[in-house]
């Protein structure tokens, strides 16, 4: 394969011959979620022609190329599984996109269900971002991304490159310099920590203390000693005199999280701390000056605790010099791909496994499966980053030695448990009688912990080992079957075959491939691979 060089078309155009870059617009993009080489997880094609020109792109295994945000390396997808005849993206009404599959083409799924002749996702279902899985290997997410973006900066320690984090990003580098307090907004498990640290070291105070506290855990009773400091003898138990946070934190930044679920009484004391830069020790009488730049951070509605009277307007006011909030994982779902990546990529060195990550082989199966890719993105997060690390530790730890990653009963139930909707209105509908009407028309839908390991054999031996005519005669999503197959004590999947059992089955059954399914029992297009892979294919 070669390698070209792209233009970078993450970062802001540069002015030419004198005249203004053209204005950052949403067009339509395609990120690589999972391929079979992790390291590609985070590659991006823009869609502009689309959005400005009306016209058809077209994706194939040779065409067009991805590039990173900020990189010049670009590639096609290149995966020998993909066909070289392409899939379509045409623009659709209201800024949406029309996917377009040709019957000799790749096999595209969406949400579980093979794509026959195209697809119409509307501009809303690309804002949420519609997941794309290519011949059960590749996972792009079809989403919404800026042109025209701010050149990508490393070293802030965020990851990702949507457009929320790009604007965080920006965000920090305003106030990074100035001496105004900050409030920081967001849910649980964004990383508002994170926020603040990069704050404080990429500011004049970078050489000074970070001390982090988070006052939801602090003792209510103690939270003002915990705080401002405490001379001995003030309280029972003080034996001797405490320093206190702000005093810790004297020329650095202190980070209060949880500030909503600060008592009245420290609330009014931070008022004055914000005003007139000294603190007040419990039980002292004299101001104790303190240079400290305060960085607060809140998951809470504030102005509703100021309705209900639990949180002071003047300290919002003093807290909010500059507000920086906080995307949640579920509106940055391109970003899913490299956080994954990155949070796999530290786990792995804790078990030393990083090699799992560095592979080249165009044809090797993807570490992470396409069923699996797609059930992350597809969650809705509510722990947000903070639960998309824990999970991947869980996924990592409880795959080691293994081939690929796997998912157990718990987590996959936990993953299936809030997910997008289905998008995208079928534009060529399946024939009347094929099992796609039938399953449409009866919606009858089961739990895949429904199937126990001998109905799903019976129901693959029935189908010939075809796993999407499995799914439907079972009455679950197709990924459910390879979640059910990979569990299964019972049932063997394409790459536990050895190449010496495919290359005698091969030769037995004169390389009839139909044959060789019913004799092994794997999947039919799977064990194509393996045969394709083993040079066995008839000339």
């Amino acid at each position: 394969m070669q390698q070209k060089l792209a233009a970078d078309m993450s970062t802001t155009a540069v002015q030419t011959q004198g005249r203004p870059a053209p204005a950052p617009r949403s067009v339509p993009a395609l990120t690589v979620v999972s391929h079979p080489q992790p390291q590609r997880m985070g590659e991006r094609l823009l869609l502009e022609g689309l959005a400005s020109a009306g016209r058809t792109a077209a994706l194939s295994r040779n065409a067009p190329d991805f590039c990173r945000p900020g990189g010049l390396l670009a590639l096609p997808l290149g995966d020998p599984f993909i066909s070289r005849t392409p899939v379509l993206f045409e623009p659709a009404p209201q800024g949406g996109v029309r996917l377009l599959v040709p019957e000799d083409g790749t096999q595209v799924c969406v949400a579980g269900e093979s794509v026959a002749g195209g697809r119409e996702f509307t501009h809303e279902e690309l804002v949420a971002g519609v997941p794309l899985v290519l011949a059960e290997r590749v996972v792009l997410l079809l989403h919404c991304a800026m042109t025209g973006e701010a050149p990508v900066v490393d070293d802030l320690g965020l990851v990702g490159q949507g457009e929320g984090i790009q604007r965080l990003r920006q965000d920090i580098l305003r106030v990074a310099d100035l001496q105004v307090p900050v409030l920081i907004r967001g849910e649980t498990g964004t990383g508002k920590e994170l926020v603040a640290r990069a704050i404080h070291d990429h500011g004049p105070r970078r050489s000074g203390p970070f001390v982090s506290v988070n006052l939801g855990a602090l003792s209510k009773e103690l939270v003002a000693a915990e705080l401002f400091g405490a001379q001995r003898g003030a309280y029972t138990g003080a034996s001797r005199d405490r320093e206190g946070f702000f005093r810790a934190a004297h020329g650095g930044t202190l980070f209060l999280d949880e500030v909503g679920e600060a008592p009245p009484e420290v609330q009014a004391a931070l008022l004055r701390v914000l005003e007139t830069g000294e603190v007040y020790p419990v039980g002292g009488h004299t101001p104790v000056p303190v240079d400290v730049r305060l960085v607060a951070a809140t998951d809470s509605n504030l102005e509703a605790r100021i309705e209900e009277r639990l949180f002071k307007a003047p300290l919002l006011h003093r807290l909010a010099g500059f507000e920086i909030v906080v995307p949640a994982l579920r509106e940055r779902r391109e970003d899913i791909g490299p956080l994954f990546l990155h949070f796999a990529r530290q786990e792995l060195e804790t078990t030393g496994e990083t090699w799992r990550l560095a592979t080249t082989d165009p044809r090797a199966q993807p570490w992470l499966p396409a069923a699996l890719a797609v059930r992350l993105v597809r969650y809705g997060w509510p722990g947000n980053v903070r639960q998309l690390r824990n999970v991947t530790r869980q996924l990592v730890i409880g795959s080691r030695g293994l081939p690929g990653l796997r998912v157990d009963s718990r987590l996959e139930q936990t993953l299936d448990s809030e997910s997008l909707p289905v998008p995208g209105r079928v534009l060529a509908p399946a024939a009347p009688g094929s099992p796609e009407t039938a399953d449409a028309r009866s919606g009858a839908r089961r739990k895949p912990s429904e199937v126990g390991e001998a109905e799903l054999l019976e129901a693959l031996r029935a189908c010939s080992w075809d796993l999407k005519a499995t799914a439907d005669h079972l009455g679950i999503p197709r990924p459910s079957v390879y979640v059910l197959i990979d569990k299964s004590s019972l049932i063997r999947t394409a790459r536990d075959l050895s190449p010496e059992e495919i290359t005698r089955c091969f030769q037995e059954c004169q390389g009839d491939l139909d044959k060789m399914v019913q004799q092994l029992e794997v999947s039919r297009r799977a064990l194509q691979r393996r045969v394709r892979e083993l040079g066995l294919e008839n000339p």
